[in-house]
């Protein structure tokens, strides 16, 4: 695919629009982490068998509202010793089933890896929306930010990260959060909601970032199913009502919270998630290390040059550091 259908790369570089943050946003957030505080993560866990040097075990623990979250964790197995950890997140309507593979693989580069299994998607959801929405997630509950559905996938992110970060195998203040697309919005979205648990931060090609723009240009993929929302309701009212509710969830609106180094990855012939969302959101991120790999013919897709660049960040700062 021939480059380029957003922005020329100069412009993406020094793209920076206003945030666009509710007056309580702060107060919200503030809000939600106390209540998953209020909910013990009282865990089940039950070993699964997996034929590689790896133990691989299937967890269910408590979130916010007392909600069920689910993971996959593995370890390299003959290991006494503490690890760094790396909590996993998926894309958007992906299955674990015979993804857990992938978990495993980080196990056996020598990390203790949680793989969130996000509600609705690879695991059940037992909160449902208040209101109709069209076919996929993106819409359930968007009328209130204390109703939808992202608050409480957000919730579930940094119940994981907490849970790895307390586990007995794995180091303290060494875990990352890693994912592509909505991993990699959730990736920024866990580690700016449990700053103090996140060591550091790889986002490929990050999923839920500047939605006013993704939702206006994005020609496939999922921020189509809310402009079908807003054509079957077209007041006005309801548009800046969903946007409001949206910008609660805009890991562009987040961005400013990250602590830990990030290295970031995008496309520039990505139609999913428009290159110009992805440097909104790293052009608001406020710590010294920071890098976006850029990929010129690259879409939304594996990009095998990157797999290097990421062993290589994760190795510097989890098990170089010190």
């Amino acid at each position: 695919m021939a480059q380029l259908y957003d922005w020329p790369l100069e412009t993406l570089e020094a793209y920076k629009p206003p945030l666009t943050r509710a007056r309580d946003f702060d107060q919200f957030w503030q809000s939600a982490l106390a209540a998953l505080e209020a909910v013990p993560a009282t865990e089940h866990m039950e070993t699964k068998p997996y034929p590689a040097e790896v133990e691989l075990t299937w967890v269910q623990m408590r979130g916010a509202d007392n909600v069920p979250v689910y993971g996959w964790y593995a370890r390299p197995r003959h290991t006494a010793a503490r690890l760094p950890g790396i909590v996993l997140f998926h894309g958007y309507n992906y299955c674990y089933e015979g993804g857990v593979n992938e978990v495993a693989t980080w196990a056996l580069h020598g990390y203790a890896t949680l793989a969130l299994m996000v509600r609705g998607q690879s695991a059940p959801d037992v909160t449902p929306s208040p209101q109709e929405h069209v076919s996929g997630w993106m819409t359930q509950g968007i009328l209130s930010p204390a109703t939808y559905y992202y608050r409480g996938v957000y919730l579930d992110a940094v119940r994981a990260v907490q849970w790895l970060s307390a586990h007995e195998e794995v180091w303290p203040r060494r875990v990352a959060v890693v994912g592509g697309s909505q991993g990699g919005g959730l990736a920024l979205a866990a580690a700016a909601l449990a700053a103090p648990w996140v060591a550091a931060v790889v986002a490929e090609y990050p999923f839920l970032a500047h939605f006013e723009r993704a939702v206006d240009i994005a020609p496939e993929g999922p921020y189509g199913e809310i402009r079908e929302y807003l054509r079957r309701h077209a007041d006005p009212e309801v548009t800046t009502q969903v946007f409001n509710t949206l910008s609660y969830f805009d890991v562009m609106n987040l961005a400013p919270l990250v602590r830990a180094p990030v290295l970031m990855a995008v496309g520039l012939v990505d139609t999913i998630t428009p290159p110009s969302t992805i440097f909104a959101t790293y052009n608001h991120l406020t710590v010294a290390d920071r890098e976006i790999a850029v990929y010129r013919y690259f879409g939304h897709e594996n990009m095998p040059h990157f797999v290097i660049r990421k062993l290589e960040f994760l190795r510097h700062h989890l098990k170089e550091a010190r």
